[in-house]
């Protein structure tokens, strides 16, 4: 068996960006159509008024501030409320995976390897742009690498699912290095219109390289362990999928879309990802207050503070649970490596930290390394 560590991490970060403020307006004045529209009805009693958002709600609600997205105008539009993509041929390389070949070469710059060094892709996000073929093929052959590629889906938990596959992968030989890669363009099934959630998500995408640790640059971080954990829940769902034609689905009906019973979650799932990380923890020899830093996934202010809270008996400062969900908004699988990738550099050698993420599913995965 191989030891194994993440060699680097990359990034792709789209280049609109659109702040509460902007979101605030655009949501109020579509309500505020959808009012008059629906006049008679609210008027009648059949129908409730749909009621202004703001910055303030947003910001408490969820500690964001700004999200970063793929087209922003199409989202800002009171009559559209999504973004404008534009289709491409078949014979263009698809959205999706473009932005998943940059992540993935900022990865591999970043290690000082080649697609050469490379033998598997994995393509782990919340939605895929298509069932087949496989969004990570695709990367897989824009990239040049001779090897395997394929998709998985675990929604948040996706980033860390796929490093237990790829850190299997390494350690028994079957793979010198694999890309794990996240694309997440979630703008693309959010529910714009829901002033409940029209905050939460913003688009990115991610990419860690995995590889053994004798072949890895100096400073890499080691993988003593990982660890997953899943539970059924309908608390996060989406039912668009490729039923929804042969049952004559909408495909504006609201299950179609992300939902959520917000409260139901963070009352279940933080003290299960607490009671999760301190037993990975325990099983390694480690207790929460020997790590280092705390790379958790970026859905709420409110839940990461939270299960550090829990863990360490105490508020985490900044430094010991980074936060970047205020400039990013919740980026599904990609948060928590986000996180990571922005916030190890002053991580010392001999040093441990744990990424975690959690999500729908309910689905909990973690990654304890080491920096070397």
């Amino acid at each position: 068996m191989h030891r194994v560590a993440i060699s680097s991490t990359g990034i792709f970060v789209p280049p609109e960006t659109i702040t509460n403020e902007e979101l605030v307006l655009a949501y109020n004045r579509y309500a505020a159509l959808e009012n008059v529209r629906n006049a008679q009805a609210i008027a009648a009693g059949t129908q409730v008024a749909l009621t202004d958002s703001s910055v303030e709600f947003i910001e408490k609600a969820s500690g964001i501030q700004s999200r970063y997205v793929l087209e922003k105008q199409g989202v800002l539009d009171p009559e559209r409320m999504r973004p404008r993509f534009t289709p491409r041929p078949d014979t263009d390389i698809s959205l999706m995976a473009e932005i998943g070949v940059k992540a993935c070469q900022d990865a591999l710059t970043a290690a000082g390897k080649t697609a050469a060094d490379v033998d598997g892709l994995i393509c782990a996000a919340a939605n895929m742009q298509r069932p087949y073929p496989a969004m990570g093929v695709e990367i897989q052959t824009a990239l040049g690498i001779n090897g395997y590629a394929f998709d998985m889906n675990v929604a948040c938990s996706s980033a860390t699912f796929a490093i237990e596959l790829a850190y299997n992968a390494v350690r028994t030989g079957q793979s010198r290095a694999v890309l794990v890669v996240n694309p997440e363009i979630t703008s693309a099934h959010l529910a714009w219109k829901d002033r409940d959630c029209h905050f939460i998500f913003g688009d990115v995408c991610t990419a860690i390289l995995v590889e053994r640790l004798d072949l890895a640059p100096a400073g890499a971080f080691e993988i003593l362990g990982t660890r997953l954990l899943s539970t059924f829940s309908n608390n996060i769902r989406n039912n668009q999928g490729f039923m929804s034609r042969a049952e004559d689905r909408d495909p504006e009906d609201r299950d179609q879309l992300f939902r959520q019973e917000g409260r139901k979650v963070f009352k279940e799932v933080c003290p299960m990802a607490a009671e999760h990380i301190e037993s990975h923890l325990k099983s390694l020899g480690f207790a929460p207050t020997d790590m280092r830093r705390f790379w958790l996934h970026q859905a709420n202010l409110s839940m990461n503070q939270f299960i550090v809270r829990r863990l360490l008996g105490r508020d985490a400062s900044h430094d010991e649970a980074p936060v970047i969900l205020n400039e990013f908004a919740n980026t599904a699988s990609a948060g928590s490596i986000i996180a990571f990738h922005r916030n190890k550099s002053d991580v010392q050698s001999g040093q441990t930290g744990v990424i975690c993420s959690f999500g729908a599913g309910y689905s909990i995965g973690s990654v304890v390394v080491q920096k070397t």
